[in-house]
């Protein structure tokens, strides 16, 4: 979805606001629509009466869009009801949240249940989502809250207490005892993150670990499994990572069917436990075994240590006590290591980041956090398939600075975890957004160019093979991957597959040793060479067909307005202007122009209008011509065609040759404004671009007078500045 400068920026410049004044932590949660849950609370409770949310009321555009929305007979008998009109005595938590509160209803997100089983595992974790403090007795209101990690920042959602009902049962997520509400009314707070309950409808249980914790994932297929798989899993739930599992099913058709041993395809499962026990007949062997669980609360495996099997019969008491092992329908069982990996085709493991983490001798990640955007016909650049235009998609900086403490195999380098996660596509399904393409490549930076920040150019890209990328591009919401490099200055490309795709990003970088990333930023500079005017004997014949014409119109004008000072002076209005400017430039038939609007002529006076009449001088309207040369020069060199514009990501290079350095933001701006729908900016927009570039450039030179690269200016100021630019 495209944003507006004044939209997108703006906001964009609040949320950097917000980050130095420390919103978004988790101390200091961001407000989901501005919403405060404590002031909210304690209005309503003044007022003695329930909370009801605005933002996501109980109706149909909160259910959904689609299969939930208006035209569906889905939803046609649903009626959103408090927990105090579904049962007796509702508790928020009762003896505590563990994941057999969490049963799957009438909604596709068993990936979301998974992880929130998952979580039940790590109290920190779990209580950081859902604040305990919330009950239906003391203090209530008909308001809950719940924290989750949206993009970089901790973000506090606030919801009323109404959720979906058909016959008095809630649809969607419930708990195993009746009268319990967190794992509901948390999938209600997380389906208003996204915008409706049918937003939530299929996905990766990856996804919602990282939202519950700003962890990251890493993924293993089992037929691509490290040896030293088990020891992953035993040594991540040990460190508190969330782990979640899953069969792929190559029949779209046939996804969430069930096997005959029980297990379900296309079907998402939490890893809750992994565990060794041994056996009364293998005395000197140890099984490795492997707990899991179904989000529905049932339907369980039926193979070997499954829970009535009997190989639990071969176990003493006390073992069983260790594996807490039970025979019931609740959606959890117990398999051998073996058969796991048999059955499952891949893992998921996210790994959480050193605020998740409470006990110091973890090992814990360094973590860097950037955030990007890809813009159509600006940085929207595609894969390296497309050698034009992939040089300019955003590039950040990786430095490698100290090697890893305890290398495997011998192999010194410096271990690290790339993780590129596009941003609000789920939200935007309603509008018809699906995930793009997305994947990244990792380029060695020559050391000749260490320390420099410019944006690598198209030729580097030509004649250097990245040193590392993710294993493919691929349509998921997040590409993760891990890496082993020599310690050193790289450059870091993200990418959608196809060009001209645009979408936000964050993409982030978890090392085990000290290391940097940021996003390449060009210093933002301008040069101003004053071009010397040409005396009378070095006048071009070009040159004299202006002063000609300059003298023709002013002149006419003089003797129409003979009384007026300024014209006797000689000087022109921005219409005469126009005309003195679009005489010449189209007799350049290269430039395929119709020639100059008035607004430009207008930008151009501004520019050039020292004295404030609003009007140019003969020696002002030289100066402006000289530039105008110029800039002709590099746009003829970048239109070589000769089609009359040139491609909005060749901008920056002309940009650059114009004597301006600016930053991606900038860049992204002048696309939105100065090219078309085809992503060609012309003639005249070039000019535009290039005259008020060097406008603002000059004003806030003038006003910087202690030359720090910062000005203060009153509403006044800013106001006649950008009003006249």
């Amino acid at each position: 979805m495209p944003y507006t400068p004044s939209g997108f920026f703006c906001d964009r410049l609040i949320r950097e606001r917000e980050r130095r004044d420390g919103e978004g932590s988790l101390n200091k949660p961001i407000r989901f629509n501005g919403q405060d849950y404590n002031v909210l609370r304690q209005e309503y409770l003044q007022r003695k009466s329930l909370f009801e949310d605005d933002s996501f009321p109980a109706t149909v555009e909160s259910l959904g869009f689609k299969e939930l929305g208006h035209k569906s007979n889905k939803v046609k008998n649903i009626v959103w009801k408090r927990p105090k009109e579904i049962c007796e005595n509702p508790q928020f938590i009762v003896g505590g949240a563990s994941r057999t509160d969490i049963c799957q209803g009438d909604l596709g997100d068993c990936w979301l249940l998974a992880a929130i089983a998952c979580l039940t595992l790590n109290e920190k974790l779990l209580y950081r989502v859902v604040p305990q403090e919330q009950s239906f007795s003391e203090g209530y209101g008909g308001i809950f809250h719940f924290q989750f990690w949206r993009y970089g920042d901790w973000v506090d959602v606030v919801i009323d207490d109404r959720i979906p009902t058909f016959n008095n049962q809630l649809v969607f997520t419930k708990s195993a005892e009746r009268n319990e509400f967190w794992s509901a009314l948390l999938e209600k707070a997380y389906a208003k993150l996204h915008g409706s309950y049918e937003a939530l409808k299929g996905g990766n249980t990856t996804e919602a670990m990282e939202d519950f914790t700003g962890g990251v994932t890493e993924f293993y297929e089992m037929k691509e499994a490290p040896k030293e798989l088990y020891k992953i899993m035993k040594k991540a739930l040990e460190r508190g990572s969330l782990m979640g599992c899953s069969i792929d099913s190559l029949v779209p058709a046939r996804f969430e069917t069930r096997t005959v041993t029980g297990l379900v395809k296309g079907h998402a499962y939490s890893v809750t436990a992994v565990e060794e026990c041994r056996p009364s007949q293998h005395k000197d062997a140890k099984v490795r075994l492997v707990r899991l669980r179904n989000p529905w609360g049932q339907v369980e495996w039926n193979g070997p240590w499954s829970d009535n099997s009997k190989e639990w019969a071969t176990l003493s008491k006390a073992e069983k006590e260790k594996l807490q092992h039970q025979s019931a329908e609740d959606g959890e069982f117990w398999m051998s290591f073996e058969d796991f990996k048999k059955n499952y085709t891949k893992i998921e493991i996210c790994n959480l980041t050193p605020d998740a983490l409470e006990d110091d001798k973890i090992h814990k990640w360094t973590v860097s956090v950037n955030e990007g955007r890809w813009v159509r016909g600006c940085s929207a650049g595609g894969c390296r398939n497309y050698p034009d235009t992939f040089w300019t998609n955003p590039q950040y900086r990786l430095r490698l600075l100290e090697e890893d403490d305890d290398p495997e195999d011998n192999e010194v380098g410096c271990t690290f975890v790339v993780a590129l996660m596009q941003k609000n596509r789920r939200k935007e399904r309603k509008m018809g957004a699906n995930l793009f393409t997305i994947g990244f490549a990792i380029y060695e930076v020559p050391k000749e160019m260490h320390g420099n920040k410019q944006h690598m150019q198209k030729d580097f890209f030509l004649f250097s093979s990245s040193k590392a990328r993710c294993k493919s591009y691929i349509n998921l919401r997040e590409v993760t991957q891990r890496f082993r490099l020599s310690p050193g200055e790289y450059v870091i490309v993200p990418s959608t597959y196809e060009p001209h795709q645009e979408g936000e990003f964050i993409l982030r970088v978890f090392s085990e040793k000290r290391n940097t990333s940021e996003e390449i930023e060009n210093r933002i500079e301008a040069d101003h060479p004053v071009p010397a005017p040409a005396s009378a004997g070095e006048e071009s014949e070009e040159d004299q067909q202006f002063r000609t014409i300059f003298q023709e119109i002013a002149g006419d004008v003089r003797t129409a307005r003979r009384t007026n000072k300024h014209f006797c002076d000689m000087e022109i209005t921005a219409n005469e202007l126009k005309n003195v400017l679009n005489r010449v430039i189209t007799k350049h038939k290269d430039l395929n122009t119709e020639g100059f609007s008035l607004e430009s002529c207008r930008s151009m006076i501004a520019l050039m209008d020292m004295d404030g009449t609003g009007r140019l001088n003969l020696q002002e309207f030289r100066h402006l011509w000289n530039k105008i040369k110029q800039w002709q020069g590099i746009f003829k060199h970048y239109n070589a065609d000769q089609s009359g514009s040139i491609n909005s990501y060749e901008m920056r290079n002309a940009v650059n040759d114009a004597g301006f350095r600016l930053n991606n933001q900038l860049y992204d701006i002048i696309t939105m404004r100065y090219a078309n729908e085809n992503m060609n900016i012309d003639f005249d927009s070039f000019i535009s671009c290039l005259v008020r570039l060097e406008a603002m450039f000059r004003a806030f030179q003038a006003f910087d007078q202690d030359g720090d690269g910062t000005i203060r200016l009153s509403v006044l100021e800013w106001l006649q500045l950008t009003m006249y630019a």
